[in-house]
C-alpha cells in the first residue's frame, strides 16, 4: 500500500494536536497541587532546601567526573570493553553512587574493585549526610506552617 506524502503530512498534524492535549492534560494535575497541604510542604521545603539541594547536585557532578575518570584509567588496559571511555567510567559512577547498581558495567581488576568500594562507600555517604539537612528543613517549615495555621 502506497501513502502519499499529503495524508503522511496532514496525519502527523493531527497526531501534533493530540500530543498538545495530552500535554496540557498531564499539567492539569499540577493544579491540585495547591488543593493538597502536603504537597504544598513538601514544595516548601524543596525551595528552603535548595541552595543544599544545589550543592548535593555541584558535588554529584565532581564525585561523577573524579570516579568516573579513575576508574577508566584503572580499568581501560584489562577491561577495554566495558571501560572504553572516560563517560562510560562516568556512567558507571553515576549507577554506584546513587547505589541502584545495573551490574552492565564491572570493574575487573583488583584496583578497579578497590575503587568501587571506595565509590560505593562515599556515595552511601554522599546520600545519607544531605537527608538530615533536608529533615531539619522539613521540620523547621513544619513547625512553621503549624504555628501560622493554629
Amino acid at each position: 500500500a502506497v501513502v502519499s506524502t499529503q495524508s503522511t503530512g496532514a496525519m502527523s498534524k493531527r497526531y501534533v494536536v493530540l500530543r498538545v492535549c495530552r500535554i496540557f492534560r498531564i499539567i492539569r494535575i499540577f493544579k491540585f497541587v495547591r488543593h493538597s497541604q502536603d504537597l504544598i510542604l513538601i514544595v516548601k521545603v524543596v525551595i528552603h532546601a535548595k541552595k543544599e539541594l544545589g550543592l548535593l547536585v555541584i558535588l554529584l557532578g565532581i564525585f561523577t567526573i573524579t570516579f568516573g575518570s579513575i576508574m577508566y584509567y584503572t580499568e581501560n588496559e584489562s577491561n577495554p570493553v566495558m571501560f572504553n571511555s572516560i563517560m562510560q567510567g562516568c556512567w558507571w559512577s553515576i549507577v554506584t553512587i546513587t547505589t541502584v547498581g545495573y551490574g552492565e558495567v564491572v570493574p575487573s581488576t583488583p584496583g578497579g574493585k578497590f575503587v568501587g568500594s571506595i565509590v560505593l562507600t562515599s556515595g552511601m555517604v554522599f546520600l545519607a549526610l544531605p537527608m538530615t539537612i533536608i529533615v531539619s528543613k522539613f521540620s523547621s517549615v513544619y513547625e512553621k506552617e503549624k504555628g501560622s495555621t493554629s
